[in-house]
């Protein structure tokens, strides 16, 4: 259980889709949205992993071309939320950002997002330690799991928002979600390097 954990931990922390997203939401527009967004994650990476859980995912990632339209989907849904961080409280309108990304849009991320899938596949169907007891280990491996998750997820909103709360000059604050967005741009090039290298 101990070695569990630990796999937890480090899957969950490392920066990916949600956790970077986190961060720039609660940069680019405070707490109350990004409490808000988080909230969707959690629905989200739930639901993956039910998803796994249950071999839904097996069966429906099983067809190549479904694999492929989910990462495109996540690859362009990861552009936008780029977007709307990057130009966050822009006052040239074509690009104006006002609104910030919610509990749906958590949901969805999740929904597409193939790190999810990834990691929830590999904690769920490896680190065995209670193989006599499949239910008490899956229903264990979720608490755990969500017990990391959540104060992990909050801690990157807080950093987040720490940023957003800062007197900063405008300029400042614009600097910051450029470099937030420009991460989660790097994580869209690693995907799609990721995916080609399986190819």
């Amino acid at each position: 259980m101990l070695t569990f954990t630990l796999a937890v931990l480090f899957l969950v922390a490392t920066p990916g889709p949600g956790v970077l997203s986190t961060a720039g939401v609660g940069a680019a527009y405070g707490f109350r949205p990004g409490l808000a967004y988080v909230s969707g994650l959690f629905i989200g990476t739930n639901m993956v992993a039910l998803a796994v859980i249950t071999g839904l995912s097996a069966i429906v990632l099983s067809v190549p071309v479904v694999r492929y339209v989910l990462m495109a989907a996540s690859i362009g849904y990861l552009l936008y939320l780029a977007a709307k961080i990057a130009f966050a409280g822009s006052r040239i309108a074509f690009i104006e950002a006002k609104s910030a990304p919610g509990l749906v849009q958590g949901v969805l991320l999740q929904a597409i997002n193939p790190k999810a899938y990834t990691v929830n596949t590999a904690l769920f169907t490896g680190f065995p330690y209670a193989p006599d007891n499949l239910l008490f280990e899956t229903l264990s491996k979720l608490v755990i799991v969500n017990a990391i998750w959540i104060p992990v997820h909050l801690g990157w909103l807080w950093a987040g928002v720490a940023l957003h709360r800062l007197d900063l000059p405008e300029r400042r604050h614009r600097q910051i979600n450029y470099a937030m967005a420009a991460a989660m741009l790097l994580v869209v090039a690693l995907a799609i390097l990721s995916t080609w290298g399986k190819k």
